[in-house]
């Protein structure tokens, strides 16, 4: 066996091993197909007020610009579905959000592959990256055979769907690449259709600027009044495109302690975010995502909601 295929191996088996739902390698190399797309979409003013996605334009598409000697581009998967969900007629949040702050969660367990990879195969100079910098995290999952990019533009996988998240370690070490899986969306539109605010302008096509996910965590304004009873109680995030989406019936709950959610959470009733005072705020979401909003944020998204 040559030294790519038995390091590319082990890789997968420690990634495995630290709890990733699945692990692909593809060639640090330049995204062709998607830099068209990115010009076309932040031309089209789909990124609203998310003024970052239009800087390192260059980065996003060449790993090596991030990374000097990048050879390959490790992508990890790391499910996050949970075993219970909020209870019906509530303000919801996306289900990411139910526990720790993936950040920190996946952070720690990418460290732990890099010293494996040092440990093991010797001195790899290399970077981690959980949505922390500019890298199409879904191309490269993609094109490192871990899913297809959906309609709804998310990673979909046969076997579980599409509620995971994906972080990357870019390595200046040569390996085996994987290849890309062909796309099973077929004619099904369900996430089209499903969309409260018609926010999937076209297959494949997500307009940022119209997402509810948009709406309630990254715009700092007010959130347009025709919008509103367009939002389907969705306080935080919005899950309607994976939730209606047939892969996801594959979805098994994650076994990641740390993304549990605060036990008080599901059983939340309308009246009891309403009521929320901040003291309550910082204890159910004391480590969420959610503190992206800080509480003001989320009072807003309530109020927008009553």
């Amino acid at each position: 066996m040559n030294k790519k295929v038995e390091y590319s191996a082990l890789i997968k088996e420690e990634a495995k091993r630290i709890g990733f739902l699945s692990c692909g390698i593809s060639k640090a190399d330049f995204l062709e197909d998607e830099a068209p797309r990115l010009e076309s979409w932040l031309e089209k003013n789909r990124h609203g007020e998310m003024g970052y996605m239009e800087n390192h334009f260059d980065k996003r598409l060449d790993p090596r610009l991030l990374v000097d000697g990048a050879q390959s581009v490790i992508s990890l998967l790391l499910n996050y579905y949970p075993e219970e969900t909020q209870k019906e007629n509530t303000y919801k949040i996306s289900k990411y959000a139910y526990g720790q702050d993936y950040h920190h969660v996946i952070k720690s367990k990418l460290r732990q592959l890099q010293e494996f990879i040092s440990n093991e195969i010797g001195e790899v100079n290399g970077r981690a990256f959980v949505d922390s910098a500019p890298i199409l995290d879904k191309a490269w999952a993609a094109k490192s055979g871990l899913g297809w990019i959906g309609k709804n533009s998310n990673l979909l996988t046969q076997q579980v769907g599409s509620f995971y998240f994906i972080a990357e370690l870019i390595v200046d070490l040569d390996l085996e690449y994987d290849h890309a899986v062909t796309d099973h969306c077929g004619t099904c539109t369900a996430c089209i259709d499903a969309c409260p605010t018609n926010a999937i302008v076209e297959p494949y096509v997500v307009d940022g600027s119209k997402c509810i996910s948009y709406f309630t965590i990254e715009l700092k304004n007010e959130i347009p009044g025709e919008y509103r009873g367009e939002f389907d109680d969705w306080a935080f995030g919005c899950d309607v495109c994976q939730d209606v989406c047939p892969w996801n019936r594959f979805s098994k709950p994650h076994q990641e302690p740390l993304f549990n959610p605060h036990p008080d959470l599901l059983e939340m009733t309308k009246n009891d975010w309403e009521e929320m005072t901040e003291d309550v705020f910082r204890k159910v979401f004391k480590k969420s995502a959610v503190k992206r909003t800080k509480f003001s944020g989320l009072q807003r998204n309530i109020d927008f909601l009553k």
